[in-house]
């Protein structure tokens, strides 16, 4: 998390939280395409985290609104807040669905399960054959409600693990695997690695294996 030290959030304590640890998490999965969602209104922060995470990867970051207002209003705070205009803003134009054709090969996804349209996101994303990431923030309300990954995915995709986190307003991760082989981060050459997550408000340590 050292390479966010140089962005100071104005945001509440919870988000940064958040954006510190995708940011990281990110960084550490060295996420070549890192997609996320982003409505009008939403807070920055975590957008500022994935940005720098997709610069420390030599990655994409795109990020995904639904409207033009939410873009103009995107591409303000970006402005404001990192120096690079790395991100590719993406208006939904037809559909969802179409939307995430646009970007195969993905290998880091968040989404706010507070929108409506998260399910059709996760579903209808062109993952990475390698493997991938798959974030949900604003999770804590929705994990008591029975959400399982494996019921909201396609049928071929397998979920290699997953964990629900206290960090914001919680965070539910899943780890897909890699199609046909072993899985990324499983062979002698990328060994596992631990993440480490410290929250500043409340000063507990998370930890999430890659």
């Amino acid at each position: 998390m050292y390479f966010l030290k140089q962005y100071p959030f104005r945001e509440n304590y919870k988000e940064s939280g958040v954006a510190e640890f995708l940011s990281a998490t990110a960084a550490g999965w060295n996420a070549r395409l890192i997609v996320e969602t982003w409505s009008r209104g939403d807070p920055i922060a975590t957008s500022v985290g994935l940005a720098v995470a997709a610069a420390h990867t030599s990655g994409r970051h795109v990020c995904i609104v639904p409207d033009e207002q939410s873009k103009h209003e995107y591409v303000l705070a970006m402005r404001g807040a990192v120096a690079t205009e790395a991100t590719e803003v993406v208006v939904v134009r037809e559909s969802t669905e179409n939307t995430m054709e646009e970007f195969p090969g993905v290998d880091f996804l968040v989404v706010d399960s507070k929108r409506r349209e998260f399910l059709r996101t996760l579903r209808s994303a062109k993952l990475s054959n390698k493997g991938a990431v798959l974030v949900c923030k604003n999770a804590a309300q929705r994990a008591a409600s029975g959400f399982k990954w494996q019921d909201v995915l396609n049928g071929g995709t397998r979920v290699a693990r997953s964990v629900f986190l206290p960090v914001g307003n919680g965070l539910d991760i899943a780890h897909v695997g890699a199609i046909g082989g072993h899985q990324r981060g499983e062979s002698r050459k990328h060994p596992s690695r631990w993440i480490r997550h410290v929250d500043h408000l409340s000063g507990e340590e998370h930890l999430f294996r890659r």
